[in-house]
């Protein structure tokens, strides 16, 4: 089965190749570019590499005829490609998508125009639960004015009564950023649940989740496996979104300390954390490299330092933080092999060796891979 976009698209460089070839290509990627510091494991892939994506964002168009669709954008532009099934999409969510598109033109709900400024609706975001199939609606508008609102919801919902909860997030600046800063609930609580790693999860609009569930549990059941933790350590968790590596290495350490940035996350883990009734974690809104700088001028001490960076690796200011800090092993999650050999050698003029590294496919299809890297004193 080939992917009828994947030449217009560029989003998934890899899609046309047979599995075990793009196992191939990542591996040798992966080798070439972090072979110097140990042995490369054998990448673990995917049973099942398609559909994955349990975060799916659509813009939404409008044609000469006043007629809705929603698609993605091109590889490095702004020009959107009508899309109605993409092969690693969540198929409900796309459904949806096309649902929302379908019923644009009886509302009179035009597509935003971003050279014009004129519009109302930008884009879709729809989150999935895995395990849970519930399913959140994001309707980004350019205006806080939604005319027909209850309507709109009414008649989505009948198309779609498996969708557990819609929100209006508005966005009315001329930005490339797809969230903007206020929303309103129009149905349901305003997130979604899910359950990973035996723990539960809630999912806000702008929380940071992983978009494959199933190599997520693979990748965080190897980080707490390289992490030997024996019930005594205290244990950092940088970057840490809504908790999720955090809570999953709780069950096996004395105390862990969780730092995000991110506001609407960080309510997110204290959620979760009580859900899960998770009492040996601490949550702290700050930045992950200042608060560690801080920790170690304070004599505190952590045995373990869990980090799980964005593209851009860390930089040298956090890395120095760690190892100010003096953990006797850090766990590093990248989903950038270029800046993770960047990263590695910073860490090791500071004293930290490279012990173990392990690719894993989070994103079958594309060029990207996840790694999980162990280094110690």
């Amino acid at each position: 089965m080939k992917c009828p976009y994947s030449k217009k698209c560029g989003g998934c460089q890899n899609i046309n190749l047979p599995y075990e070839e793009q196992l191939k290509l990542k591996q040798k990627y992966v080798d070439r570019l972090l072979s110097s510091f140990g042995k490369v494991n054998p990448i673990i892939g995917m049973e099942d590499p398609y559909h994955y994506r349990n975060k799916v964002h659509h813009v939404v168009c409008t044609d000469s005829k006043g007629n809705g669709y929603t698609g993605i954008y091109a590889e490095n532009s702004h020009r959107v490609i009508p899309v109605d099934h993409c092969m690693i999409e969540n198929e409900k969510a796309d459904e949806i998508c096309a649902s929302i598109a379908s019923l644009m033109k009886s509302f009179k709900m035009k597509a935003y125009n971003e050279d014009r400024g004129t519009g109302f609706l930008r884009h879709i975001l729809i989150r999935t639960g895995h395990i849970t199939g519930q399913i959140l609606v994001v309707l980004v508008v350019a205006s806080p004015v939604f005319p027909s609102k209850h309507n709109f919801v009414k008649a989505l919902r009948k198309l779609h009564p498996e969708i557990s909860s819609i929100v209006a997030n508005v966005n009315n600046r001329g930005t490339s950023m797809v969230l903007g800063e206020k929303q309103q609930v129009l149905y349901g609580k305003g997130y979604i649940e899910d359950i990973l790693c035996g723990k539960r999860f809630r999912i806000s609009p702008k929380s940071f989740y992983q978009v494959n569930s199933v190599q997520t549990e693979v990748l965080y059941a190897k980080a707490v496996e390289y992490a030997r933790l024996s019930g005594k350590e205290t244990v950092i968790d940088a970057y840490s979104g809504i908790g999720t590596i955090g809570m999953v290495a709780s069950d096996h350490a004395k105390e862990v300390i969780s730092i995000e940035l991110n506001e609407e996350a960080v309510k997110d883990a204290f959620a979760n954390a009580k859900n899960n009734r998770i009492r040996n974690i601490r949550f702290v809104k700050a930045d992950a490299g200042n608060h560690m700088k801080k920790m170690a001028i304070q004599k505190q001490h952590a045995d373990l330092v869990f980090m799980d960076p964005p593209r851009a690796g860390s930089d040298a200011k956090f890395i120095d933080s760690v190892v100010r800090l003096g953990p006797e092993r850090i766990v590093y999650i990248s989903c950038n092999p270029v800046t993770l050999k960047r990263d590695l050698e910073m860490f090791g003029k500071k004293g930290y060796k490279v012990r173990k590294i392990q690719p894993v496919d989070m994103f079958p299809g594309t060029e990207h891979v996840e790694t999980v890297v162990l280094l110690s004193k």
